[in-house]
């Protein structure tokens, strides 16, 4: 459970459309009471946009309570969320007051909330249609004023048809849903994100900031992000704690991105001046004979060339 809300100005800036749309949504519902569903690819932001929405709210001064309902033990989730009744249970402090108790007056953030179990998923919709809750071995209701913010990465309709899902909680939670673009949708906010991230680290640390070149730009814009911008926060954490104060090339970072992008490090630089090729050319057929005591079989190989045509490229250049 965090109570803690940091506010992040940054989060409303992108440079993709169909992100500022959601973000254009998300503050309309930050001055409302409305409940919100943000839908999404695992590592795609929800949480961080869920604390901004309650960062720009009503709500701001009072908790903003997060909970992962995937790592939550199924046999305690109903009194983790709604409380454990005195009566029944030794302690009425911590965690047994309950989650939503916890953020009383405030925002209740329910990540993955597909996890839950039936039976918590009916308490919660009754939650929410009367703003009622009972702790768990109690009879007494009791009134709880939150707002609450629902995410899932998986397709929360399709398991409403395959009754996986409360199909009431669902229509319930999706009042304004949001949609959040994966990252590799949105490459023109990689490097402004990359370069936040790097910032906010070296701040952290202490240390000078990581800068990114041109190539590892280019290189970051043309991965796939799987794990969307919790990996991209990962990676400039990685870069900062093992690279501080350093211009990052591509070829410092993780070979995924190499490999992804069609990156490889050059053999030989091109002087600004330029070259003659035919002349390199020469001078590294000259550099395999030496470095094979003149076996020209094996000078072919080094060159990957067949030794046919080493042979007609030494009468070519006249170093047979």
């Amino acid at each position: 459970m965090n109570t803690m809300i940091e506010q992040d100005d940054n989060i409303w800036d992108s440079r993709e459309p169909a992100m500022q749309e959601v973000l254009n949504a998300a503050r309309i519902v930050a001055a409302t009471e409305v409940t919100t569903l943000l839908l999404g690819e695992s590592g795609s932001g929800k949480e961080q946009l869920a604390r901004a929405i309650h960062a720009y709210s009503p709500r701001r001064q009072a908790a903003f309570v997060a909970v992962n309902c995937g790592a939550l033990p199924p046999a305690m989730a109903e009194s983790l969320l709604f409380g454990q009744d005195s009566s029944t249970h030794e302690s009425t402090t911590g965690a047994h007051q309950g989650y939503l108790n916890a953020a009383a007056g405030g925002t209740l953030f329910l990540d993955n909330v597909s996890a839950l179990g039936t039976a918590v998923q009916s308490a919660l919709l009754h939650f929410l249609d009367s703003g009622e809750i009972i702790a768990a071995g109690g009879a007494q209701p009791l009134q709880v004023d939150v707002r609450v913010i629902a995410a899932s990465h998986h397709d929360l309709a399709s398991a409403v048809a395959k009754s996986r899902f409360n199909s009431g909680l669902y229509y319930r939670l999706q009042v304004v849903p949001l949609t959040l673009p994966p990252l590799r949708e949105r490459q023109r906010d990689i490097a402004v994100l990359a370069e936040r991230f790097l910032d906010g680290f070296a701040a952290q640390r202490g240390v000078a900031p990581v800068k990114l070149g041109n190539d590892a730009r280019r290189a970051l814009a043309g991965y796939p992000w799987p794990g969307n911008v919790r990996e991209l926060r990962n990676l400039c954490e990685r870069l900062t704690l093992l690279l501080p104060g350093k211009t990052i090339r591509v070829e410092n970072l993780p070979i995924e991105f190499r490999a992804a992008t069609g990156t490889r490090h050059r053999i030989v630089a091109l002087p600004s001046g330029g070259l003659d090729l035919t002349e390199l050319e020469k001078d590294l057929i000259a550099q395999a004979l030496e470095h094979t005591g003149g076996n020209r079989s094996r000078a072919a190989r080094l060159l990957g060339l067949t030794r046919d045509t080493l042979l007609y490229r030494l009468k070519k250049f006249s170093l047979a």
